[in-house]
């Protein structure tokens, strides 16, 4: 389970802005000079690694000025391959510096043998690779006295021999370990089209009082051979889908959960991200005006 959590710093977005962007190179000096109007930024964690790097300087100047998301890419939690101590030491000296509000990772591995791939692979969902998975995150939470929140991935592959769904196998991970969750919608809506399965089954299968953070990016389609697969490319705006599925989990479960929306590549103008923001928060206030009028009536 999770370790005492040391002091770090606390955002209550019950009455504030809940959204964020990625804070991605090409936008830092903007976001610098000009400070818009948002919520708050999720950095992916990797790059600030380097304290004299000039990342971590730019990251420095935005400290006062937004509350921090520490995203990770490479802590490999469902390799075989042992935590990477090194990695561990600059994740919590980030961490130390920084103070986020928030500290996460993926349900995948991309490591075998200390080398590492350039993705997030998935795991075969078996009583085996849970219990795995989840030495690795209590692991991870010891080591840093935070708590780890665990994304959901999007997939093109399953395991034949996987015996769990994956709505089932990430509660179970919340469920041993005390993390909390990272809802990443628009990951949920790609994988239902590739493997076939309903939002709805895996949406309501969540506990919501464990989500902690939730995720909208776009995604591409592509012709193949086979047929059609969907890829989380975080490369276009948000689809009308993905939107709806947003709202409808404010609806049911509120808006104070924080909101990212991510942009990875084909990286647009700082606006463009800013204005898909813009719509995330016309949704939450949308929503808190509707229950409003249903509580004064």
């Amino acid at each position: 389970m999770v370790a005492q959590q040391r002091r770090h710093k606390l955002v209550d977005f019950s009455s504030q802005q809940p959204i964020g962007v990625g804070l991605r190179s090409p936008h830092i000096a903007e976001i610098i000079s000009t400070q818009p109007s948002l919520g708050w930024l999720e950095i992916h964690s990797e790059n600030y690694f380097n304290p004299d790097s000039l990342a971590r300087h730019q990251l420095r100047q935005l400290l006062p000025h937004y509350p921090i998301s520490c995203h990770g890419i490479g802590l490999s939690l469902g390799s075989v391959d042992p935590l990477n101590p090194d990695h561990l030491q600059q994740l919590k000296q980030l961490i130390t510096e920084t103070e986020p509000f928030l500290i996460s990772d993926h349900l995948s591995w991309s490591s075998v043998n200390g080398q590492y791939f350039n993705d997030l692979l998935p795991l075969p969902y078996t009583e085996e690779a849970l219990t795995h998975f989840c030495a690795k995150v209590d692991q991870v939470q010891h080591l840093l006295k935070r708590q780890l929140l665990i994304e959901n991935p999007s997939s093109y592959l399953q395991f034949q021999h996987s015996t769990i769904p994956e709505w089932e196998f990430l509660m179970a991970v919340q469920q041993r370990t005390g993390c909390g969750l990272l809802l990443d919608l628009n990951n949920i809506y790609v994988s239902s089209f590739n493997h076939r399965f309903d939002c709805q089954t895996y949406l309501a299968a969540i506990d919501p009082t464990v989500v902690q953070e939730i995720h909208l990016a776009g995604f591409i389609r592509k012709q193949l051979p086979q047929g059609e697969i969907w890829i989380d490319t975080h490369s276009q705006p948000v689809s009308t889908a993905v939107w709806q599925l947003y709202q409808q989990w404010i609806r049911c479960h509120g808006s104070h959960i924080p909101t990212l929306i991510e942009w990875d590549a084909d990286i647009p103008p700082l606006a463009i991200l800013i204005a898909e923001a813009n719509k995330a928060q016309t949704i939450i206030d949308k929503e808190r005006a509707d229950a409003s009028i249903i509580n004064r009536a």
